[in-house]
């Protein structure tokens, strides 16, 4: 009913073939699978990680890998800012978009996962603008190819350089209304992950019932807000002031709940845990032993 998988980005030092393996050892469903850009040079946590290349792919060779291990590929994913205030960059980005959705094509994956970007220094009605002038034709070349888009809700304002707005628009049910508004094609939806609502104050689960013909894939990630330091710095302050993305089950995403609510709205497709736990960064064991952690903590909400 629903696949467990995990976010490819944290085997960071895994090629193809690792991933999968890993993954089927133990008791994954299926994994998402990251594709930036081989020669890219994004140092931000997490980023940057390529465990298929789009540049050169090779059908055949994924195909035996994911029938060999028994893996499905959830979704494609690669998260830059395709809205980035840099006209060449953000074009690079949004090619780039384009290039994952012809591979998911070709290998038969329904879901390619990114960011709606943003400038951040422009107000929301701005950008608002800036969605309707370059995504009409990302959506155009998905629902060519049959392929849906599944958009991540975080703010993507953690460092300086992402002050004031961040770097993706799609952080709020208010701003999703109208990108579904300017764009309303079913292709586009949400790579829907809790955590982000919880540090935004906000909830996170009604989310689900309201959009879910618009859950395209989902991402597991908890979150804890500190409020002992959200009492000092406020909601003004940098995010990471106050709060710490966590394993699942170790922060305060209301998992009971959640659950409950995907199984109410009969969601059926990929969640896929997303580690970004500082606290499992010491080692590679430590790497591991977070996913198998969150796997653990899952294990009673669905079945394996």
């Amino acid at each position: 009913m629903l696949h467990l998988g995990f976010v490819s980005a944290i085997l960071a030092d895994y090629d193809l073939n690792g991933v999968l393996k890993f993954a089927s050892e133990h008791s994954f469903r299926c994994v998402e699978l990251m594709c930036w850009p081989a020669d890219n040079a994004d140092a931000r946590r997490y980023a940057g990680v390529t465990h298929l290349n789009v540049d050169k792919l090779n059908v055949e060779q994924v195909h035996a890998l994911t029938r060999q291990y028994g893996i499905s590929i959830s979704g494609l994913g690669y998260y830059p800012n395709p809205l980035d205030p840099d006209p060449e960059k953000a074009e690079f980005y949004r090619e780039h978009i384009r290039k994952i959705i012809r591979a998911a094509a070709r290998l038969g994956i329904p879901v390619v996962n990114t960011f709606i970007g943003r400038n951040p220094s422009l107000s929301v009605a701005e950008n608002l603008k800036l969605v309707a002038q370059h995504w009409p034709a990302i959506v155009k070349e998905a629902e060519e190819n049959n392929v849906r888009i599944g958009i991540e809700n975080c703010p993507m304002w953690f460092t300086d350089d992402e002050w004031p707005g961040g770097k993706n628009l799609a952080t709020t049910p208010a701003i999703w209304d109208r990108l579904f508004e300017i764009i309303p094609s079913r292709v586009l939806g949400l790579n829907y992950d809790p955590s982000h609502l919880v540090w935004q104050m906000m909830d996170e689960v009604r989310p689900i019932y309201d959009y879910r013909d618009r859950l395209h894939h989902i991402h597991l990630k908890d979150v804890k807000v500190y409020r002992d330091k959200l009492n000092r710095v406020g909601i003004m302050a940098n995010p990471l002031e106050y709060h710490s993305p966590k394993l699942p089950g170790l922060g305060d995403v209301r998992w009971r709940d959640f659950f409950a609510a995907l199984t109410d709205v009969r969601y059926r497709g990929p969640v896929c845990i997303e580690v970004e736990d500082k606290a499992y960064e010491g080692s590679p064991e430590d790497v591991q032993n977070a996913i198998l952690t969150a796997r653990n903590y899952l294990s009673q909400f669905l079945v394996l």
